[in-house]
């Protein structure tokens, strides 16, 4: 099964939701060991994707995750709107002018987009960032295709080590980025970049599920 633009727009929607839905959990993470803003940035950032998306309708998933980036680097403040505004714009700058996207193209993209947020925040597994999310959901979308799965078993791959990886930051101790002003003390809260990275890797998943559906 490949995946297409309106899958692509759909998942930029559901990710919109999913920001709103848990806004105050990203606060709450962030209150812990950063500037308790990450859940309202990305909340105000992805109701900015909307509106990119309602001015001009993409005609290709790596147009839609251009939009995206657009507009998360523009509206976003802290260190996520320049890591994830990277992270989609080299998403779509791997996917180029494809109509549909394969199992192949997702683990590129997926690829493209943790390298973009390497290459941007500094940042490597273990240092208690969204690195810690991406780093294995990238991992687990390559064994997923290499063992044969769709672009849906690739996503689906992605998000639940995405998941893992994020719950393994609670106990880890900061190494980059606010959190690591606070040393030990960072130690035993999840961090919310790796979070919403997981919340927004579910969400591709679940506008794949639901275009299967249609």
């Amino acid at each position: 099964m490949g995946l297409g633009v309106d899958w692509a727009v759909k998942w930029l929607k559901l990710s919109a939701e999913t920001m709103a839905d848990h806004r105050t959990e990203l606060i709450e993470l962030d209150r812990a060991i950063g500037d308790s803003d990450h859940g309202e940035n990305m909340d105000r950032g992805f109701q900015a994707v909307l509106q990119k998306l309602d001015e001009s309708p993409p005609e290709t998933p790596g147009a839609a995750l251009k939009a995206a980036a657009m507009a998360l680097m523009s509206k976003v403040g802290g260190a996520a709107g320049p890591l994830y505004g990277t992270a989609y714009l080299r998403a779509a700058t791997s996917l180029g002018d494809a109509a549909d996207i394969d199992a192949g193209n997702v683990v590129s993209a997926l690829a493209a987009a943790r390298d973009g947020v390497v290459a941007r925040g500094k940042a490597e597994p273990g240092d208690k960032t969204m690195v810690d999310a991406w780093t294995p959901a990238v991992e687990a979308a390559q064994k997923a295709a290499d063992d044969g799965g769709d672009a849906l078993a690739v996503l689906e791959a992605a998000a639940a080590a995405a998941e893992s990886g994020a719950e393994a930051t609670e106990p880890l101790v900061a190494r980059k980025g606010r959190a690591s002003y606070l040393g030990d003390r960072s130690a035993g809260h999840r961090d919310p970049g790796a979070q919403s990275t997981a919340l927004l890797l579910r969400a591709a998943v679940n506008a794949a599920k639901e275009g299967a559906a249609a």
